[in-house]
């Protein structure tokens, strides 16, 4: 990928457009055009340019489905067991694991480039906050979240287009293109970077997020913005996905300190506004900033759209079976799916509700009569979820501290959504066992369930419940396989000739 940027102020947001060798290739058309050097002069400006990446999450791209962070979590768990579809249309083929494989899909061109493009204005931040005029606190707050963008941009990119890190390998295996500058230089493009070598970079830009908060830094205005505990939950999830155990439990532990989880009242109130005690961070959206038919919630809220009307999402039956009757997560899910008491029905005057299905979600509801609703990003439960697994496997090695530390660390968590939960006397597989279930049931719908199986190297099993081949095109997936990596966008390839024709997944 040869990296090109121009720094755009359409109306109040900042955007940053990367690209490969060609000018319309995951560009962007502005409605105005500033220089580097306008905007880079004070921590007020580069605050402006951050703002413009926050937005840049939620706001629709070239295509309905496009809706930005929120599009990418349903596509991820599309793949997954644990959401069920509804119809067969060709407009889920990423859930019959069919459309990820052509390098032509729309949907892998817009999760390359999406990332791409918050790469690309972190790179622009990077390299100016130091020469912006303003208090330090700013500027290493500023620094901070940029720098904890790139991180996170690159983390996901590798887990969806490379293949999965292999604690026990040497990782050469082709990842994804670097991109941690803005000059261009005169070579054209940039090769795929191996699976080692981009988790290096991620490791090494989020040590830096995390050491520029610490460094002292003007508090967050809100939970669209990152601070140290959402950088140190970003650093949890990068140990997860490389078995660095020890590492993933410590950072998880230090993430969720001074923070609580919510209430069941909390827990039953909607999955919708980011002022919940427990989210970490969220993308926060107004009433008067509808998205209309592409937000996360026209697709799995309650919002009267043809999504949601026709397809409403569902749980894998098998899954909801596994959460016990006292559990408040028990009541978010119809399984008849026609219970007159149904969260999902007990809606807002002038809301229409969507068609009755069995095990039929109420976890997103709208926030108001529009397709608005908050996208949660990062909570404290899987901080909890994070470290009780990672101990969990250490205890593995017969390190029965861990093991007890793991049985701890879960209580506290299943106790809040359980009054009835006793301390597990599960140890080895069969308490990394529980957590994991517990982990599918806690975390449903939030963009995980395809990371999870790819980097423990499982397969997907969809067989036993509410899932049928007509609907969901394959019951099963074995684990390990090429079509665990999505293609390379065909546009990249045929303009980037560090990466050429041999570069693509095979």
């Amino acid at each position: 990928m040869k990296t090109k940027y121009k720094l755009f102020i359409p109306v109040a947001m900042i955007v940053l457009a990367l690209g490969s060798c060609k000018d319309d290739y995951l560009d962007t058309q502005p409605t105005d055009r500033v220089a580097n050097t306008a905007v880079f002069t004070t921590t007020t400006n580069a605050m402006a340019a951050l703002n413009g990446i926050h937005r840049s999450l939620y706001v629709q791209y070239s295509r309905q489905e496009e809706g930005g962070e929120g599009a990418v979590h349903l596509n991820i768990d599309y793949m997954g067991e644990d959401i069920v579809n509804t119809v067969s249309t060709t407009a889920y083929g990423v859930h019959k694991w069919v459309t990820h494989r052509s390098a032509t899909n729309l949907n892998n061109s817009f999760i390359y480039s999406f990332y791409y493009k918050i790469i690309a204005n972190a790179n622009a931040i990077i390299e100016n906050i130091d020469n912006c005029s303003g208090p330090v606190a700013d500027r290493n707050a500023i620094k901070g979240e940029a720098l904890a963008y790139r991180a996170w941009a690159h983390f996901v990119l590798v887990q969806v287009f490379g293949k999965r890190y292999d604690a026990a390998g040497n990782n050469t295996q082709p990842g994804v293109p670097l991109a941690i500058s803005t000059v261009i230089d005169a070579t054209p493009g940039k090769p795929r970077s191996s699976v080692e070598d981009v988790y290096t970079q991620i490791n090494k830009d989020i040590d830096a997020s995390i050491a520029a908060f610490a460094a002292g830094a003007t508090a967050r205005p809100n939970k669209s913005h990152f601070n140290i505990n959402v950088a140190k939950g970003i650093k949890a999830r990068v140990a997860l996905a490389q078995g660095k155990w020890a590492i993933a439990a410590q950072n998880a532990l230090e993430a969720r300190t001074g923070l609580t989880l919510m209430t069941n009242a909390e827990y039953l109130a909607g999955f919708n506004n980011y002022t919940n005690q427990e989210w970490m961070w969220g993308s926060r959206q107004q009433e008067d900033q509808t998205t209309y038919f592409y937000s996360y919630f026209a697709y799995m809220g309650t919002f009267n759209s043809t999504a949601n009307r026709t397809v409403p999402k569902r749980m894998f039956s098998v899954l909801y079976n596994q959460i016990a009757a006292t559990d408040v997560r028990k009541q978010l899910w119809d399984p008849t799916g026609n219970s007159t008491t149904f969260l999902a029905y007990n809606l807002p005057a002038g809301v229409v509700s969507n068609s009755t299905a069995s095990y039929k979600q109420g976890k997103f509801r709208n926030a108001g009569l529009t397709s608005i609703g908050d996208v949660v990003n990062m909570r404290v439960a899987e901080m909890f979820l994070i470290e009780a697994e990672s101990r969990a496997r250490l205890g593995l090695a017969g390190n029965a501290a861990e093991t007890i530390a793991a049985q701890d660390v879960l209580f506290t968590l299943a106790k809040n959504r359980n009054p009835s939960y006793v301390l597990t006397t599960n140890i080895g597989n069969a308490l990394i066992n529980e957590i994991m279930i517990q982990r599918r049931v806690e975390l449903w719908g939030e963009g995980f369930r395809f990371f999870d199986l790819k980097r423990l190297d499982l397969s997907v099993d969809r067989t036993g419940g509410n899932h049928t081949v007509a609907l969901s095109g394959v019951l099963s997936v074995p684990a390990g396989g090429p079509e665990w990596q999505w293609a390379i966008p065909q546009d990249e390839i045929n303009s980037n000739p560090a990466i050429g024709p041999g570069g693509q997944n095979p």
